[in-house]
This record gives C-alpha cells, sequence and structure tokens, in this order.
C-alpha cells in the first residue's frame, strides 16, 4: 500500500510540473488569437505566482485541517478546473479570472506534498520525486506543440493536460485512505497543535536564514531559466535559433541531476548535497565567464543546472529535521511563499540591470544571489549544531 502511495505522489509531482512552462510555451499563438499585445503574459503570470504566495502561507492551517491527501486531491482538481477555464478562455479576462484557482491550487499542493514527503520518505524519494517535476515541466511545452503542429490549436493542448489533471484528481480522492494509514496520528498532518501564524513562524530559530537562502535559491534558478537564452545570444553571440534550442540547457542539467542526487544520498547526507550543489553552481558561473567561446558558455550553464539539482529537494527534506515534525508544515509554506516571491522578483531586477547596463552581468547576478545562498545556509548549520 506505501508502494502504490508513492506512486501516486510521483505521478503528482509530474502533474505539477506539466502547466508551469505551458503559458511561455502557447503565449505567442495565444496572444495573437486573444488580441492583446505579448507583454501581457505577465500579468497572467503574476496572478498565479500570488496566488501561490497566499496558498503556501495558509498550507499548515489548511493541512492540519483536513489532512494533506484531501489538500492535495483538491488543489489538483482546482488546477484542472483552472486548466479547462485556459482551454475554453475567448477573452484575456478570462484567463486572468481562471488564473486564481490555478495559483491557490498550485501554492497548497506544492507546500502540502513537499512536507508529506520530507516526513514519511527518505531523501533519494525527494531527489527523484523533483526529477519527476523536470519530466513534466518538460512535457507541457511538447503537449502544447503537438497540439499546434497537429492543427488543433493551443486550446487542446491546455485541455489535454485538465484532462489529466482531472483523471489524477479521482485517483487522489480514491487514495485518501492510504494516506491516512501511512501518516498515522501527527507529523505535520491533521491533528490538535494550532497552525503557527507568521509572527510565530519568524520568531523561530533559523526560520528566516532558510527562507532567505530558498529564496536566493528559486531566484537563481528561475533567473537562469529566463535569461539562459537571451545570454547565449547577446553576450556570447549564438544564433537566435540555435541559442532558444539550447535555453533548456539549465533545466536538462536540473532534471538529470536531480536523477543522479537520488542515488548520491546513499553517500551524503542533505547538508553535504546541499555543499556539493552550490559548488558546481560557482564552478559552471565561472565557466559561462571564460573567454572559451560558446561551448564554454553552454557547459557552464548546464553545470549551473546541475548543481542546482539537490539544493531545493535537499532543503525541503531536511526541514522536520532542523525544525521538529510538529513545525515542518508551517516552515514549508513559508518557503514556498519564499520561494514565489524570489521567482516573482529577481528575474525582473535583472532584467532591468541587462536593460541598462549589460546582460554580461548574468554570471556575475547569479554568482552574489548563491553566495548569499551560502551564507544563509552555513549560518543555519551552525544555529543546528548548537
Amino acid at each position: 500500500m506505501i508502494h502504490l502511495l508513492l506512486l501516486i505522489i510521483y505521478l503528482s509531482f509530474v502533474s505539477l510540473g506539466l502547466p508551469d512552462a505551458m503559458l511561455g510555451a502557447a503565449w505567442p499563438i495565444m496572444s495573437q488569437e486573444l488580441n492583446v499585445p505579448v507583454s501581457y503574459a505577465g500579468m497572467v503570470a503574476m496572478v498565479i505566482s500570488l496566488g501561490t504566495i497566499v496558498s503556501s502561507f495558509l498550507s499548515d492551517r489548511m493541512t492540519r485541517t483536513f489532512g494533506t491527501g484531501r489538500v492535495t486531491a483538491v488543489s489538483v482538481g482546482l488546477t484542472a478546473a483552472a486548466l479547462l477555464g485556459f482551454s475554453a478562455s475567448t477573452a484575456y479576462w478570462q484567463l486572468i479570472l481562471w488564473a486564481i484557482p490555478y495559483g491557490l491550487g498550485a501554492g497548497s499542493v506544492d507546500a502540502s506534498l513537499n512536507n508529506y514527503v520530507a516526513l514519511h520518505y527518505a531523501s533519494r524519494h525527494m531527489s527523484w520525486l523533483h526529477c519527476m517535476w523536470g519530466v513534466g515541466a518538460s512535457a507541457g511545452p511538447s503537449i502544447i506543440g503537438m497540439a499546434l503542429t497537429g492543427g488543433m490549436g493551443w486550446s487542446t493542448g491546455y485541455r489535454i493536460i485538465g484532462v489529466f489533471q482531472i483523471l489524477l484528481t479521482a485517483v487522489l480522492f480514491f487514495s485518501l485512505p492510504l494516506w491516512k494509514k501511512s501518516a498515522g496520528a501527527g507529523e505535520g498532518e491533521k491533528g490538535t497543535e494550532k497552525a503557527l501564524s507568521l509572527r510565530e513562524i519568524l520568531a523561530i530559530p533559523g526560520a528566516k536564514e532558510i527562507m532567505l537562502a530558498f529564496f536566493c535559491y528559486c531566484a537563481a534558478e528561475q533567473t537562469a531559466i529566463l535569461w539562459g537564452s537571451s545570454y547565449l545570444v547577446l553576450v556570447v553571440g549564438m544564433e537566435k535559433e540555435i541559442a532558444a534550442s539550447l535555453g533548456s540547457l539549465f533545466l536538462i542539467g536540473i532534471t538529470l541531476g536531480r536523477f543522479a542526487s537520488g542515488f548520491i544520498t546513499y553517500r551524503l547526507n542533505d547538508r553535504n548535497l546541499i555543499r556539493l550543489g552550490q559548488a558546481i553552481m560557482v564552478a559552471g558561473m565561472i565557466v559561462m565567464v571564460l573567454p572559451l567561446g560558446p561551448w564554454a558558455a553552454m557547459a557552464g550553464l548546464l553545470l549551473v543546472g546541475l548543481g542546482s539539482a539537490p539544493i531545493y529537494p535537499s532543503i525541503i527534506h531536511s526541514t522536520p529535521g532542523i525544525f521538529g515534525a510538529e513545525r515542518s508544515q508551517a516552515i514549508i509554506g513559508v518557503l514556498m511563499a519564499s520561494a514565489y516571491i524570489g521567482c516573482l522578483t529577481m528575474p525582473t531586477v535583472f532584467g532591468f540591470l541587462a536593460n541598462h547596463i549589460t546582460p554580461a552581468l548574468l554570471p556575475l547576478y547569479l554568482g552574489i544571489i548563491n553566495a548569499t545562498m551560502i551564507l544563509m545556509c552555513e549560518k543555519l548549520n551552525r544555529l543546528k549544531a548548537r
């Protein structure tokens, strides 16, 4: 039964990744059909992100009240409804409307599932589960592409993913007894402990440090995803078509790295996996600026992705051990919120710097973010050692 539940959780992580890159892949066609400027995608993404931030902050209260199984099932159901709503939208304002349940569903399921896995499964499963997120994130644009090349339109691509999410929602509801048997009582699940307020969470020793470290990681990840291709074109001088196809090097590095990290967990604990990842990220940033031509820049971007791979899952998996199982859902909820705030703000800041100074600052920008993350992680390690 436990293995069946783990399989369902793996499917849920694929489901988490599927919609993440769909908007970017479909938007050039969507914007034309909806007769809005290309820049309007930013508002849709912002509404989704704001929804995820709100639901992440509420995840502790929701999980303690309803349990991880119900929160996950309802959240995936919300996402499914939003994706089907996207597929039926004929006006821009409808996308904005459907972006609200999209964001609320994504944030809740992200925080609840990550905490559940951190409490009940080994570190290798956390790495492989986030590898499945990468598989889903890569598959989403491919489904959109197949729908477009097949003459079915972007709405069919959204509809296909929406139907998959509905089927998964049904599976999750039928699996609710498995969640209860696996979780037992307490440990971040439905229980008698009261949910912590944001002020109470921030008062916990180490909470600010881990929040800032997670903010920095996700800021670096999203900045590299958004600006990697532009760096290859504007700084390295690569052809736009080639750079577009190679812009996924960072995501490829993350996906392969998380698959490999699952095996490395047999040798290294979470803390040392994070350190290894940070060191590889630094190496990648150095390689990016070496005057060795486009191949070095490409290799550097791939290395940054490989280094990023173990950091997110290892921080999440180590949270119950650092803060206690009874506080882990609250901490992971604010970590997810910190992640989305980092994704919202820091790539935009770099865009301003690239526009007014030079896009060649990308490795330095990532380096400063990474250095801050390293400082916060080491400070957290010292607090834990006391």
